[in-house]
């Protein structure tokens, strides 16, 4: 059934009571519980990088240094190819059964499997088996993470009051970053206490072991977060429709996501794209360039990109608050230009052994990424409406990741293969332009309701200035619609005129 369907219940005038007012209790209960549980996806993801150098030599000892440090990071970028599977898997299911019910699901297997990753034998102990125990471990993260990140980001964005979406949604990537910092603070703390062989033997599993109670932590406030009021909504609406089909099968067929849907698939792509490979160049492969290919000692080299996601933290909410009262758009062209601009010189600082330029270089780097990641949670969601949003943003969001996660594997290959320390400047610069390209076509979704729904308000008095704000919008468009038919009308006289014109010329038409 598509949306055009004769069934669908007839359209009635705006009124005040479809404007939800959302009750803040629940609000803050559902941005905490998504935050956390995105806090914990990259709390992996910043230990699995920062400790590389340690599994390339605990799980390939075999191997050159060079080989190692690919090898470990190898491991990481292929789960990414599963995530698709995870996000179909867990998209179709969130759209079916609801988002709150599919999040606790990916929380338990995230924690899980990242647990298990620190209980895994080295190579010496069971030789092959280490490396391939390991690899099963990431693809189960691999795909539960595919489910992840858009079901917290939509559960975000539809609870959240359409003039605070770009400032909540900003939290979810706050929780990211937050996730990279404990897990570097924490490689760091043990490296210093333990010492550089005792972290080789046993020390690099205690963070992995961290993340079972952060996962029973994210798991009971998943558990206690009530489902979005959208997805309710749509629920009751597709249950008065046809109530076997809840249960049947998913309201959209993909064949006619891709075919409807098209244009939105092709933006959240290509934003995926740029914020995602700069989000793992910095946070993920940084940390083994400067040490295995510029030569900085892993502590140095971590305590600065700790010191710089500090900053970073500061800055993410700022970006969101300000996205609410400029748009978008704005963040994602200047971030993707700052990016094209400055990659090149920001990695001549970050190669030019000065602590305080390659702080800044970093710094270049880690405000732009900022610029995108502030607003990647709040406009992800709203290309798509409520009854395909999970599906379509999960398949499309985890096509991108793909390549994206390929970033630090494909780096220290292409560093390694040309000996030129400016590949990974170059790499961005890339990325750079799909955002830039991206940036023109995204639709400004900034103090609007998410595609679809009807608005989400913050109080009673919010939304009477909502609904006003939703006449008014909606009188434009009529407007514009006007104008539409007013322009065929006068094309469709002219054709009349020049077909008149031709059967004059004609004996036997009329």
């Amino acid at each position: 059934m598509t949306e055009a369907s004769s069934s669908a219940p007839p359209v009635r005038p705006l009124q005040i009571d479809d404007i939800t007012v959302i009750d803040n209790t629940k609000l803050k209960k559902a941005v905490t519980a998504a935050a956390l549980g995105n806090a914990m996806e990259w709390f992996d993801f910043g230990v699995y990088g920062f400790v590389a150098f340690a599994l390339g030599k605990v799980f390939f000892p075999d191997a050159a240094p060079a080989v190692q440090t690919i090898a470990a990071l190898g491991t990481f970028s292929v789960p990414f190819l599963v995530r698709p599977l995870g996000g179909v898997f867990f998209g179709v299911m969130g759209d079916r059964f609801g988002r709150q019910k599919v999040l606790s699901l990916t929380i338990i297997i995230m924690a899980i499997s990242t647990f298990c990753i620190g209980l895994i034998p080295s190579y010496e102990s069971i030789g092959l088996w280490a490396p391939i125990l390991l690899l099963a471990c990431k693809l189960a993260q691999g795909f539960s993470v595919g489910g992840e990140y858009t079901g917290a980001a939509i559960f975000v964005a539809e609870y959240a009051p359409d003039r605070r979406r770009g400032f909540l949604g900003s939290w979810l990537d706050f929780g990211s970053i937050a996730g990279f910092v404990l897990g570097a603070g924490l490689v760091v703390l043990l490296q210093s206490i333990l010492g550089e062989q005792t972290f080789l033997d046993w020390g690099w599993r205690v963070p992995f072991f961290v993340a079972g109670p952060l996962g029973l932590l994210g798991l009971y406030l998943r558990h206690a977060a009530e489902e979005t009021p959208a997805f309710a909504q749509q629920l009751e609406l597709m249950e008065q429709e046809d109530r076997d089909a809840v249960q049947e099968r998913p309201r959209i067929s993909f064949r006619e996501i891709f075919s409807k849907y098209r244009k939105a698939l092709l933006i959240c792509i290509g934003m995926v794209l740029v914020t995602n490979i700069t989000y793992y160049m910095l946070l993920t492969y940084m940390p083994t360039y400067l040490s295995g290919s510029l030569g900085y000692s892993e502590q140095h080299g971590v305590l600065i990109i700790v010191v710089v996601m500090i900053g970073m933290l500061f800055v993410q909410p700022v970006v969101g608050f300000f996205s609410d009262k400029v748009g978008r758009k704005p963040f994602l062209f200047v971030g993707s230009l700052g990016l094209l601009a400055l990659s090149v010189p920001a990695f001549h600082f970050i190669g030019s052994d000065n602590t305080g330029l390659i702080f800044l270089g970093l710094l270049f780097i880690a405000v732009l990424l900022n610029c995108l990641t502030g607003v990647m949670a709040s406009t992800l969601p709203a290309l798509f409406p409520t009854r395909i949003r999970y599906s379509a943003l999960a398949s499309s969001f985890n096509v991108a990741i793909i390549v994206a996660g390929l970033t630090p594997t494909v780096a220290a290959w292409l560093v390694e293969e040309t000996e030129n320390l400016m590949m990974p400047a170059f790499y961005l610069m890339v990325a750079a332009v799909i955002g830039i390209v991206t940036s023109f076509f995204l639709p400004e979704t900034a103090n609007r309701p998410l595609r679809g729904d009807t608005p989400n308000a913050a109080s009673a008095r919010e939304a009477k200035a909502l609904l006003r704000q939703a006449y008014e919008h909606i009188e434009q468009n009529v407007q514009d619609v006007d104008a539409e038919i007013a322009k065929l009308e006068e094309e469709l006289e002219a054709l009349r005129q020049r077909r008149q014109r031709l059967t004059d010329r004609h004996p036997h038409l009329e």
